[in-house]
């Protein structure tokens, strides 16, 4: 065999194992955030910044810097703030580091260094539940949408969704009180970490058993207390009202999800209740028949768990997939029935919509053609009844397909885990 034929044939096992082999999963990580970054510097370098919420960011940080702390006087040119207090955190720090946010270059570099982290969270979760092939990692940086809301929309969510990330590979390691802390930071930035709640109190409960799970929910109360402080002790109604807005009302022209519907059903009250009726639904569906069925049930967990409520009511063990597992699919559920999402909302889950489609049973074809269309209902603009019908109904087959496949996760061992 010639020289140049032997080096063929390394390069190609090289690359095979690579893409294959799970002992190469951090190479090929560590290879894909690097060619990412490399990416996100050309975004940054050739494609113009589109100003949306950065300035209404940094004048609302001014109000908060001259002593405002009334969350109702705290107001910018795009309305009034809606975030909790570690928004304003955030952007304090922002504003320092970006010379008043006058120096957007700066701040785009932060939240390219923001994406990367991100994206290091996220490689970091995928090997440490497993279930996946390592070619799974080259879909994540092909998200245009995602790059966009980072770097050239400098959007809150990031920080929300860093903090988010790191919880839930906190949690998957067995670091509880960790990830409480780091679930209570994200929230503090934006109560969109709510969606993952549901799906902690399963894994808490299961792992911890009722006093302990209790507590974990007193310390994640806690940290929206402290964070809120400085605000709850003047002006405590306003606060809560705007930060923790629970029945805030978007405006039509805006949704991605629900276009197809017309404005009027949109904005119709019963339909926002019905909303929360369907995702409360589902909720409570996968809690009663897909997430307690290695532990012989929910209703044998809950026995267990209230005959001894300081001991863990889990037969099976809690893997880092499981744990994984439950928790974006709760975060998902949240999002298939949100009662409208804007663009930026795409970053809540996007780095975790590869996993979830490995935890369908769904040919591989379909699977990616799931993130495909989903891909693209995102990066229509303005969103069309066709691009979010499209979206609805590949965010609804992708939950579908997670209920039928493996909604407890998929073990390691599985003949499928390595390269399916």
């Amino acid at each position: 065999m010639s020289t140049i034929a032997q080096l063929a044939q390394s390069l190609w096992n090289l690359a095979y194992n690579l893409l294959t082999d799970p002992r190469y999963f951090g190479t090929l990580a560590t290879l894909v955030i690097v060619g990412d970054a490399v990416l996100t510097q050309l975004i940054v370098r050739f494609v113009p910044y589109t100003e949306i919420d950065w300035e209404t960011y940094m004048y609302q940080l001014e109000l908060y810097m001259k002593g405002e702390r009334d969350y109702a006087l705290i107001t910018g040119p795009t309305g009034p703030i809606v975030y909790p207090a570690g928004h304003v955190y955030v952007h304090h720090m922002l504003y320092s580091l970006t010379d008043a946010g006058q120096n957007l270059w700066k701040g785009q570099q932060i939240y390219g260094g923001l994406y990367l982290i991100t994206l290091a969270l996220t490689a970091a979760i995928y090997k440490q539940a497993g279930g996946v092939p390592n070619w799974i990692l080259l879909l994540l940086p092909l998200s245009k949408r995602l790059h966009s809301i980072y770097v050239l929309r400098l959007f809150n969510d990031c920080w929300a969704v860093v903090g988010a990330q790191a919880a839930i590979l906190a949690f998957a390691r067995g670091w509880d009180a960790l990830g409480i802390l780091l679930l209570g930071a994200g929230l503090s930035v934006k109560m969109s970490v709510l969606l993952y709640v549901p799906g902690l109190l399963v894994i808490l409960f299961k792992r911890r058993g009722l006093v302990s799970t209790l507590l974990h929910v007193l310390a994640l109360g806690a940290t929206q207390v402290l964070a809120g402080l400085p605000f709850l002790l003047y002006h405590p109604r306003s606060y809560l009202k705007y930060s923790y807005e629970l029945g805030r009302v978007f405006l039509f022209k805006w949704t991605v999800n629900w276009r197809f519907l017309g404005e009027d059903l949109f904005l119709n009250s019963t339909w926002a209740e019905a909303l929360l009726v369907a995702h409360v639904t589902t909720l409570a569906l996968f809690g009663l028949f897909r997430w307690c069925r290695r532990d012989g049930g929910v209703m044998a967990v809950l026995r267990r768990g209230f005959e001894q409520p300081l001991r863990a009511p889990a037969v099976a063990p809690l893997t880092a997939d499981y744990v994984t597992t439950v928790l974006y699919t709760s975060n998902l559920i949240g999002i298939l029935f949100a009662r409208s999402l804007h663009y930026q909302f795409y970053s809540w889950y996007a780095v975790q919509l590869p996993f979830l489609a490995w935890r369908t049973k769904y040919p591989v074809v379909v699977r990616l053609a799931l993130l495909l269309g989903i891909e693209y209902a995102w990066n229509v603009f303005p969103s069309t009844n066709l691009s979010s019908g499209i979206l609805v109904a590949a965010n609804a087959a992708l939950l579908l397909g997670i209920w039928f496949g493996y909604p407890e996760g998929k073990s390691t061992s599985h003949p499928a885990a390595k390269g399916e």
